[in-house]
């Protein structure tokens, strides 16, 4: 049953109505008095307690209204003059009380009018007949007061007598109400502005669904014209995109969602955009919401009214917050209704937050979050919740963003192209757009340009600059030296050392500033000090900034020799303090992408080399150019191979040099390729893998996991694809130390994104969190694991056999694990040299 709400309403007769409302009290408390002296009050329950049937009340308020009346006529007839008076006073005009304006001495509402609402104020003449049509009404309505619209009224103490009382009150709802002074009308605009949209947000979502040919922006829009734009029309999208496997069909909603936007508040794109992209700001900007689990727990169960146990005891059988604040937040009633929340006001909020720091900051992210969710209506809170643990997970990979978004931008400049030739404007719009990203990942910069200019003079527009992370070229593998020479026919290209060390990109502007970003773009400049010093050192004096790609390596100085990266991963990572450093490092140059003030992403390697051999002084164990030789001679090239492996490197990066030669940000290229020792006799290279489950333990292993279910990572799908488990290649000490760490990581139910084969049962499920750099003897097609499903077989998957772990990769995240992509490339280049793979129906 319903709690019981109330309000205070007393009405007392004499020579006219006078009207007061008070604030609402615990119970609907109306108190008449009339003439007679006849008092009495009534308490109105909640809709659970109303009935249709005539009450005792009812019929004593009838008895009184007519005894009223008699008397009224009575006396109206001594004073006709009055009534005459009253009688020619202008009508009154019939505006809804909801729209109407109310004088300024009015009492403010305590809470908003709905202009939707029903007329409930009953406007008469002042004929007689009609005087007793409204006196003959039925008994009021026990219609519950939760569902009554109380209009406040301003009373008009000058005017002391009416011979038509009877016409100042209406009954409405079961609530007794007088008429509130209507001389001020609203205008036209003032009407206009209040009507309801033309559509809802069913069919704004049916109409995204529309083909982008066949598409009106504005039939999708639920809000005016430069209104912001609702952050439950992002949270339907979201919800329509999770229902959705093929991304052709992702792609055109989005696209049409982005057109939405672009039609109606084009302002609101950029944080549109980011939201899609489940971001907040750029990766180097170093900006996160820095939120836990726990810390959203608290904050929906304060704005809920639950407690945090069984917040936490949901979340335990559903497995996902943004389920459990959903179902949370649907069933709680709200007293007064909040303004509803847009895309700005989230973006906003959520960049509040992320810049919340000191003292009690927890606190203060903790009723940020409160806020919003009290607010947040409908699908909202469920998406709120995963926006906050950067866990959207709806399917929707940012190279489909990034395609949406030139397919929009195209469709609102009607398709126009720079060439007359071109067969697909949209095709060539996405690749541009996509480029671009790659050497300037910033959506503050590449929006507004699309915005203010066409898509074709975006590269002109949105160009690479120091202290923006381009994108890392990467290499393919290769299994050998005849194999590079096969690929490289009649072409020149060099061969260099592979160092074993973290990607850096270093970063030295115009004012003398150091910055050093990692290969997902991550400001890595605190935990290198003794980096920016020597690159600073380093340089010619002729050279005012540059951006310079490299391999920082853990370094012995004192034998002059390169150490593991295990031992480089010890290092500590925020806050180093050159005095507290205990491993060194050394930079190892091999590219240069921009000097004094001129990018050189489009010049050959050659030229790149050459300015980079002339613009930085050696240092040796701090500063060195990477080793490398100009050959196409099979044995020096082995020979140099052999060299690398025994100087602690992992083997070669061979590239081309004066053709083809530019550099592709963000792309793994067929001009680069990488050639390890153990390639000759596996595989061809080793995969990075995420654990997304395990087996306990037996025998031996009682206590800890006895093997891991590994998934390697599919980019255009937004999904974890299992490849093989693993048991071997750990030592006592490691299994130990993984068991552990993956501990804190366990989940309830598998996720949504984690594709994989019934008949797989692990014990336990982990959510997504580190990344595993394993090899194996080969790869087959299997029936169990769906990694690359439907690439080379449209019903099997491909995984590994004879896998084993290598290392754990610190330096990458879930997202950077070898894609579904590479595993079918990698099988393919297999099954040429090999030819004799077996369907596999062992689990291994």
């Amino acid at each position: 049953m319903l709690s019981l709400r109330s309000c205070c309403y007393s009405v007392t007769h004499t020579n006219t109505i006078t009207t007061a409302f008070s604030r609402p009290i615990r119970n609907y408390l109306v108190n008449f008095s009339y003439s007679s002296s006849l008092t009495f009050p009534l308490f109105f329950l909640s809709n659970k307690m109303s009935s249709s049937r005539p009450s005792a009340f009812d019929a004593l308020m009838s008895n009184a209204r007519a005894a009223a009346a008699k008397k009224k006529t009575t006396e109206s007839s001594a004073s006709p003059k009055k009534r005459k008076t009253l009688d020619s006073k202008p009508s009154i005009s019939s505006t809804p009380i909801s729209e109407a304006k109310v004088a300024e001495d009015s009492p403010k509402p305590d809470k908003p009018v709905d202009t939707n609402a029903k007329k409930k104020t009953q406007v008469s003449s002042s004929s007689p007949k009609k005087r007793k049509t409204l006196d003959s009404k039925p008994p009021i309505s026990s219609t519950p007061v939760t569902e009554a619209k109380v209009a406040e009224v301003s009373p008009k103490p000058e005017k002391t007598s009416d011979t038509n009382q009877s016409k100042d009150e209406t009954v409405s709802n079961g609530i007794i109400e007088a008429k509130p002074n209507l001389d001020v009308v609203p205008s036209k605009e003032e009407n206009a502005s209040k009507k309801p949209p033309a559509i809802d947000v069913d069919e704004s979502m049916i109409q995204l669904k529309k083909k982008p040919a066949n598409f009106k922006p504005e039939k999708a829009a639920f809000w005016g014209e430069g209104e912001r734009v609702p952050f439950l029309f992002l949270c339907r999208v979201f919800d329509a995109i999770s229902k959705e496997s093929g991304r052709i069909l992702i792609t055109e909603i989005v696209c049409n969602m982005l057109r939405t936007v672009i039609k109606t508040t084009p302002d609101d794109l950029v944080a549109v955009v980011y939201l899609l992209a489940n971001r907040i700001a750029p990766a180097h900007e170093g900006l996160e919401l820095g939120i836990g689990d726990a810390s959203i727990i608290k904050a929906l169960a304060e704005a809920c009214g639950a407690k945090e146990a069984h917040i936490k005891k949901q979340y335990k059988e559903l497995g996902d917050l943004g389920l459990v604040a959903k179902a949370s937040r649907s069933s709680q009633p709200l007293m007064r209704k909040p303004q509803p929340l847009t895309v700005s006001k989230v973006f906003d909020t959520f960049r509040v937050i992320a810049k919340e720091s000191g003292k009690d900051s927890q606190d203060k992210k903790k009723n940020h979050i409160k806020g919003l969710l009290v607010a947040a209506t409908d699908c909202e809170p469920q998406y709120l919740i995963r926006l906050l643990q950067t866990k959207l997970r709806i399917g929707l990979a940012e190279q489909t963003l990034l395609t949406a978004l030139g397919y929009a931008i195209v469709y609102t400049e009607n398709g126009q192209s720079p060439s007359k030739h071109s067969d697909s404007p949209l095709e060539e719009a996405a690749k541009i757009v996509k480029q671009v990203y790659s050497v300037i990942p910033v959506y503050d910069k590449i929006v507004p340009a699309l915005l203010s200019d066409t898509v074709w003079n975006l590269p002109k527009t949105c160009c690479f600059s120091p202290g923006v992370p381009v994108g890392p070229m990467l290499a393919k593998p290769t299994k050998g030296v005849s194999e590079i020479l096969d690929k490289f026919q009649d072409m020149e290209f060099t061969c260099e050392y592979k160092y074993d060390g973290e990607r850096a990109q270093i970063h030295y502007l115009e004012d003398g500033t150091v910055q050093i970003y990692s290969r997902n773009a991550e400001r890595n400049t605190e935990k290198f000090p003794d980096v920016v010093v020597a690159a600073s050192r380093v340089k010619k004096p002729s050279v005012t900034s540059f951006v310079l790609d490299c391999e920082i390596v853990a370094y012995d100085r004192k034998k002059q020799k390169i150490l593991p990266f295990q031992i480089l991963s010890t290092r500590a990572r925020k806050n180093v303090v050159m005095s507290d450093i205990k491993v060194d490092v050394c930079i190892y140059a091999f590219d240069l992408l921009y000097l004094n003030g001129q990018q050189l992403l489009q010049e050959q390697l050659s030229i790149r080399r050459e300015r980079l051999y002339e613009s930085f002084n050696e240092e040796p164990g701090f500063f060195q150019l990477a080793t490398a030789i100009t050959s196409n001679d099979l044995e020096k090239i082995q020979t140099f191979l052999d060299a690398a492996v025994n100087g602690s490197c992992e083997g070669l990066i061979i590239k081309t040099l004066n053709k083809d030669a530019t550099y592709e940000p963000a792309k793994r290229s067929n001009n680069w390729l990488k050639l390890k020792k153990d390639y000759m006799d596996s595989i061809g290279d080793s995969l990075d893998l995420v654990p997304i489950a395990a087996f306990h333990g037996r025998g031996k292993r009682v206590g800890v996991y006895g093997a891991f279910l590994l998934a390697c990572y599919d980019n255009n799908k937004d999904e974890y694809q299992t490849i093989c488990k693993i048991g071997t290649g750990f030592s006592e000490a490691m299994l130990e130390e993984r068991s552990t760490s993956l501990r804190s990581k366990v989940i309830p139910k598998p996720k949504s994104y984690y594709r994989y084969a019934d008949s797989i049962n692990p014990d336990v499920w982990f959510e997504a969190t580190e990344v595993w750099e394993v090899k194996a003897a080969d790869l087959t097609i299997s029936p169990v694991y769906c990694a690359a499903i439907g690439a080379v077989d449209p019903n099997k998957g491909i995984s590994l056999r004879f896998p084993r772990l290598l290392r754990v990769r610190e330096d990458k995240g879930p997202e950077d694990a070898s894609s579904s992509d590479m595993v079918a490339d990698m099988y393919n280049a297999q099954k040429h040299t090999q030819g004799n793979n077996q369907d596999d129906n062992d689990d291994e």
